[in-house]
């Protein structure tokens, strides 16, 4: 009897169905009892409409009880097609972490309960994370899988127009305007575009490249991503199995071009957004693109995602005298290959990935270089170090449940594992970080920092995964400098504070990208700008700002950030625009109603 009672399956059932007792309560009272003193309910788009997390039991059961009464929830259950509720160790912690399913008067969702043992001592099991998330509209589920129109597949029109017909002429858009425009045609603009497209949105890329993949392509020659191949796969088509561990930049673009053909997306390249208008009354924009030809068009969807990436608008900052440098000056962004630089002397200004890359890519090349460090920075080594955050995806569990389980974590609990694993990369990196101190490297402080995730996720960069150029500075082939050591830039190089002269050829900006709201500004203008707020960074929230769901200005999305953020989020955008173009949800967020 016993074994039963301390069965993970047993008192997960006996859970929710106090769970299910306490909404139909008249009150929160009795719901706050089944949640632990500092708890945290995180929503996707089930109850809440948009990504949203509560913290400590009084709030998450007031919020919980009446978001459940407003939506009609009901059906909790777990999930016969997850892993059976298991003891498992979540950021130090012992819980047990089971799988939900549950249904609301409009929509099927997903759920993860962790169970602790209370505090009280009383033996009994209280909720410390609970994840609510939407998975499917009811009558407007995607056409995947059973739901394929599967009639068309066996059409035999001998008059009519074929399959390829209709998608050139869909692709036109010769004859109406896209429901949705998505701006920016990388990870971000494909996630969203295939989970519109599969949701019956019709949706139109484009962007800016002459060719599909020409965001990753044309990028520096060296340039191979710096996570493993499971983390970083596009919704509904996987990385083949044979594909190396990280990926090249052109297999990776290649990728996107045929991943845009296999999904049928309809995708406009050569074009640019020059700017948008709102029209509050009719709730549509009129967008002008331009071509590389110079043509312009004008389109009126009733939706703008803007997916051009945290790497927007290049920050090219106004250093002393370098206007006056008649070398060349390039952002990393427009840096190719370090071929053409071969015995010539350069610089590269910034100490994150893209700066330590090009500085590698040169000195392999045979330039002389030096790397300006302008800041403090993370240094953490590609293997292992950097890949502790996705010890999840080791391939035990399928990809769907392992999002999962990375939505269900809220950003205090996240920020803590990540202190973690900071901590333990440090412990790896020891020899290596005491070796570049010894050379002069400023490192970031080691106390509380919670990694490169947190700083991709504040500040989009500060951070270098070490490939090899941290081994390169440290044995001297690659020279180090700091920034605050030079007095000004010359006409033939720099010059220091202490009177020496160096020259250089090519001077290699490494210095990141302006923020969001700037691109906001120049597209849409100033009160659009203000109406939508920072982007990006949690701010004193406990998601990002303006990401994924609803923003101050209506009709007007961003997504953006890595293969796994944009694969996992891209789902709840695409139920938002879904349900709003179905009379499910209003465009204005609530305090703008």
């Amino acid at each position: 009897m016993d074994q039963v009672l301390d069965d993970p399956t047993h008192i997960a059932n006996g859970w929710l169905a106090n769970l299910e007792v306490a909404l139909s309560h008249t009150s929160p009272d009795r719901l706050e009892a089944l949640f632990q003193p500092t708890s945290y309910w995180r929503d996707a788009v089930a109850l809440t409409w948009t990504l949203e997390t509560y913290q400590d039991a009084p709030t998450v059961a007031d919020r919980l009880w009446h978001s459940a009464k407003n939506t009609g929830i009901t059906s909790w259950q777990l999930d016969a097609s997850a892993p059976a509720p298991q003891h498992v160790d979540r950021v130090g912690r012992s819980c047990i972490e089971a799988f939900l399913t549950f249904e609301t008067a409009i929509g099927r969702g997903r759920g993860i309960l962790r169970l602790v043992a209370g505090d009280q001592g009383d033996g009994t099991w209280r909720a410390w994370t609970l994840l609510t998330a939407l998975q499917a509209l009811k009558d407007h589920e995607e056409t995947t899988g059973a739901n394929r129109p599967v009639g068309q597949s066996y059409s035999r029109d001998f008059q009519g127009p074929n399959w390829l017909d209709k998608r050139l002429a869909a692709e036109a858009f010769a004859d109406r305007d896209p429901t949705v425009l998505v701006v920016g045609g990388g990870q971000a603009g494909l996630s969203i575009a295939a989970r519109l497209t599969q949701l019956g949105v019709d949706t139109l890329i484009i962007d800016r490249h002459e060719r599909i993949g020409d965001n990753w392509r044309k990028r520096y020659h060296a340039l191979t991503l710096h996570n493993q191949v499971h983390v970083n796969h596009l919704p509904y088509l996987p990385f083949p199995p044979n594909w190396p561990v990280y990926i090249p930049k052109d297999k990776l673009a290649n990728w996107f071009e045929f991943y845009a053909d296999a999904m049928e997306l309809n995708f406009w390249t050569g074009h640019a957004l020059v700017d948008a208008i709102y029209d509050q009354e009719r709730q549509i924009w009129s967008a002008t693109l331009r071509r590389t030809d110079g043509s312009v068009r004008t389109l009126h969807p009733r939706h703008i995602v803007m997916a051009t990436g945290v790497s927007g608008i290049p920050n090219m900052p106004a250093l002393p005298g370098l206007g006056d440098f008649a070398g060349e000056v390039v952002h990393s962004s427009q840096y190719g290959d370090g071929e053409a630089w071969n015995g010539k002397s350069t610089i590269v200004i910034g100490s994150g990935n893209s700066g330590h890359d090009v500085a590698q890519d040169l000195a392999s090349s045979g330039a002389d270089v030096t790397l300006v460090q302008r800041s403090s920075t993370l240094i953490v080594s590609i293997e292992p170090s950097a890949q502790l955050p996705y010890v999840l995806y080791d391939g035990s569990r399928s990809l769907e449940d392992t999002d999962l389980i990375a939505v269900s974590m809220p950003m205090p609990l996240m920020r803590e594992a990540h202190v973690g694993y900071t901590k333990t990369s440090r412990e790896m990196d020891s020899n290596l970080l005491a070796k570049l101190e010894a050379i002069g490297f400023k490192l970031d402080p080691p106390e509380g920092h919670a990694g490169w995730q947190f700083k991709y996720l504040t500040r989009g960069g500060g951070y270098y995964f070490n490939v090899g150029c941290s081994d390169m500075l440290i044995d001297g082939q690659i020279k180090l400098l700091q920034f605050s050591e030079i007095d000004c830039f010359t006409t033939t190089g720099f010059r220091q504070k202490n009177g020496t002269e160096t020259s250089a050829d090519l001077v290699v900006l490494a210095t990141g990208y302006r923020p969001q709201e700037e691109l906001v500004e120049t597209l849409f203008g100033p009160e659009v700008r203000d109406r939508v707020g920072p982007i990006w960074g949690f701010g004193d929230e406990l998601e990002l700002r303006n990401m994924y769901t609803r923003t101050g200005q209506p009709g007007l999305w961003f997504i953006e950030g890595s293969f796994a953020q944009c694969r996992i989020n891209s789902k709840y955008l695409a139920l938002q625009i879904k349900a709003c173009e179905v009379g499910l949800l209003p465009l204005e967020r609530p305090s703008e109603r």
